[in-house]
């Protein structure tokens, strides 16, 4: 119940909250509940990422972009993250969570997202993602075009998501040579 009542606040907040351009940052707060501790009595690395779910959504409504997904029954969906964790986050600690687009493809967003309390970095995560539609895949750019009413040119992609991309690649080229025996 928790988790659909952070969920009701976040739309709420993303509703009637300042708007963001397509590469802006969000900023959603949470605090850290008993229900959200592991065994070692910290957040649990799992709520990290369901949480991130609850900033992707901030990001997405906030930017304009939920509106279209919705309308058009499309379907967010993330493919792959890679998130490290630097500190543990205790019972009833304050922290945000930064949401940000660092580019695009012609199929894939990659976002990064960051929980930090004050100004510490807890967890960075890098997210890539995609928006499904029943033919496929829609593309960034007609995200933004049907956003925007005009094309958005993506930002170079870092070097730091080619490499995550090669490595992602190599991992996929493994699995697919091994036997299924």
């Amino acid at each position: 119940m928790n988790l659909w009542l952070r969920m009701i606040r976040v739309v709420l907040r993303a509703l009637l909250g300042q708007r963001l351009a397509p590469l802006d940052t969000s900023r959603v707060y949470f605090r850290v509940w008993p229900h959200d501790l592991d065994i070692n009595l910290h957040m649990n690395n799992g709520r990290y990422l369901t949480l991130m779910d609850l900033g992707r959504l901030d990001l997405m409504l906030r930017t304009g972009m939920g509106r279209v997904i919705f309308q058009e029954k499309w379907m967010p969906v993330v493919a792959t993250a890679m998130v490290r964790f630097k500190r543990s986050l205790l019972p009833f600690q304050f922290f945000r969570l930064e949401s940000r687009v660092i580019c695009w493809d012609e199929k894939w967003f990659y976002l990064e997202q960051k929980l930090l309390r004050g100004d510490r970095e807890v967890a960075h995560a890098i997210m890539k993602g995609c928006i499904r539609r029943s033919g496929g895949v829609v593309p960034p750019a007609e995200i933004f075009e049907r956003v925007l009413g005009e094309a958005v040119e993506s930002p170079a992609m870092p070097d730091s998501i080619r490499h995550w991309q090669d490595s992602e690649e190599s991992l996929r080229a493994g699995y697919e040579g091994e036997g299924n025996d």
